[in-house]
C-alpha cells in the first residue's frame, strides 16, 4: 500500500515539476508556492487540534483516513490531467500537498498498530523508509518517461497508483480500537521528558533542513541548463539516501551507538556537508547535500521514535506519533517558506543550511 503511494508521489513531482517551478515566471512560481505553503500551515493546526483526536476516538477511523486520502489523491490527479495548464493547477496542487502530509500523519500514527511489540517499531520504520526509498528510485525512472510522452500522461499513472493504494490499504490495515479520549497524566508526564523534548528539537531541526532545501533547488535549478533534470536526479539522490539511512538500523544498534549521539551526528553532519557545499557552490553539491539531509533526517526520524519507545513507555504510541509526526511536517513547510521568501543563490541557500544546522547541533549539544 505505501509502495503504491510513493509510486504515486513520484508520478505526480515528476508531473508538476515544469508547470509549478520552470514554466511560469520567476515572480508567478514564487507567489503561488508561497500562498499554498502559508496555508498548508492550516490543515496541520486543525488536524492536530481536532482531527486527529476525533478519529481516535471511532474504530478504524485511521484506516478509513488512509484509503480516502489515496481515492482522494487520485481524484486530484485526474482534475490536473483536466486543468493541467489552468492556474486551477495551483489550488489542485496545495490539495495535493494538503492530503499528502494527512498521510504521513495518519501513517505515523498506524505504525504502533501493525506491529507485535514496541520494541519491533524502529525496524518496522526502518522497513517503511527503505520501501519510501526504493519506490521513490525505482518509479522515478517511468514517471520521468511518461513525462517526455506528455505531463498527463504520468499524471495518470500517479492517479493510478493512488487507486491501487486505496484497495490496498482497506483490504490489508488493521481495523483498530478507539483510543482513550484523553491522555493520562502519566502519558502527558512521560511525553514532557527532557530527552524527548530535546530529541523533538533535533527532528524538528533536520526537518527544516529538508523543507529548505526540496524548495531552494527547485528554485535555484530552474535558472540553470537542464533544470528539471538536475531536480530529477536531487529527487533520486534523495530517496536512495533514504534507503540507504533506513537500512542503517541494525548496524547502529550492532555499533552500540546511543539514540541521542545519532541525533547530534546526524546534526553535525548536516551542518559539516551544509558549510563544504556552500563552498563549492555548485549543483553537485547542492545534490550531496540534499541527499545528506534526507539520510540524516532518516537516521535521525529512527533515532527519535526509539526515544519515544524507550522513555514513554505508557504513552498511546498512535497518539504520540500523530502529534510529532504534525509537528514535524509543521517543521518542514517552515523550512519551505523561508526557501521561498528569501530564494537565496544557491551557494548562500547551502550557507544557510550549514549556519543553521551549526547552531541546532551546539544547542541540542549543550542541552544534552
Amino acid at each position: 500500500m505505501h509502495g503504491a503511494i510513493v509510486a504515486g508521489e513520484a508520478a505526480l513531482a515528476v508531473s508538476l515539476a515544469d508547470s509549478l517551478f520552470l514554466s511560469v515566471s520567476p515572480d508567478a512560481a514564487r507567489s503561488k508556492v508561497l500562498l499554498f505553503l502559508v496555508f498548508s500551515f492550516t490543515p496541520f493546526i486543525v488536524l492536530s487540534g481536532l482531527i486527529g483526536p476525533f478519529l481516535d476516538k471511532v474504530p478504524g477511523g485511521r484506516r478509513l483516513t488512509v484509503v480516502a486520502v489515496a481515492v482522494l489523491r487520485a481524484v486530484v490527479a485526474i482534475m490536473m490531467i483536466r486543468w493541467f495548464d489552468s492556474l486551477v493547477l495551483f489550488p489542485l496542487a496545495f490539495a495535493s500537498l494538503v492530503l499528502a502530509k494527512v498521510y504521513a500523519v495518519s501513517r505515523s500514527a498506524m505504525m504502533p498498530m501493525v506491529v507485535r511489540s514496541d520494541n519491533e517499531l524502529m525496524a518496522a520504520n526502518g522497513r517503511i523508509g527503505r520501501l519510501t526509498g526504493i519506490m521513490g528510485f525505482v518509479a522515478g525512472g517511468p514517471a520521468a518517461l511518461l513525462h517526455l510522452i506528455d505531463s498527463r500522461v504520468s499524471l495518470g499513472a500517479s492517479a493510478l497508483a493512488f487507486l491501487i493504494a486505496s484497495v490496498l490499504a482497506f483490504t490489508m490495515l488493521p481495523r483498530t480500537a478507539a483510543a482513550p479520549n484523553r491522555a493520562s497524566s502519566l502519558e502527558q508526564e512521560e511525553l514532557h521528558r527532557p530527552a524527548i523534548t530535546r530529541a523533538r528539537f533535533a527532528i524538528g531541526s533536520l526537518r527544516v533542513t529538508s523543507g529548505f532545501m526540496l524548495l531552494h533547488l527547485a528554485f535555484w535549478l530552474r535558472d540553470q541548463k537542464a533544470g528539471t533534470a538536475w531536480f530529477g536526479l536531487a529527487l533520486a539522490v534523495g530517496s536512495a539516501s533514504t534507503l540507504v539511512a533506513n537500512s542503517l538500523g541494525s548496524f547502529i544498534k550492532r555499533m552500540k551507538l546511543s539514540e541521542h549521539s545519532v541525533l547530534v551526528g546526524s546534526l553535525g553532519i548536516v551542518a559539516f556537508v551544509g558549510w563544504v557545499a556552500a563552498y563549492f557552490g555548485s549543483i553537485t553539491a547542492g545534490i550531496v547535500l540534499v541527499g545528506v539531509v534526507n539520510g540524516f533526517g532518516a537516521t535521525g526520524k529512527l533515532a527519535f521514535d526509539s526515544i519515544v519507545q524507550s522513555n514513554a513507555p505508557d504513552a498511546n504510541r498512535s497518539r504520540a506519533f500523530a502529534k510529532y509526526e504534525t509537528r514535524n511536517q509543521l517543521a518542514q513547510v517552515a523550512g519551505g517558506l523561508v526557501a521561498v521568501v528569501l530564494l537565496p543563490s544557491g551557494a548562500l541557500g547551502f550557507a544557510m543550511v550549514g549556519i543553521y544546522a551549526t547552531l541546532a547541533c551546539a544547542y541540542y549539544f549543550y542541552k544534552y
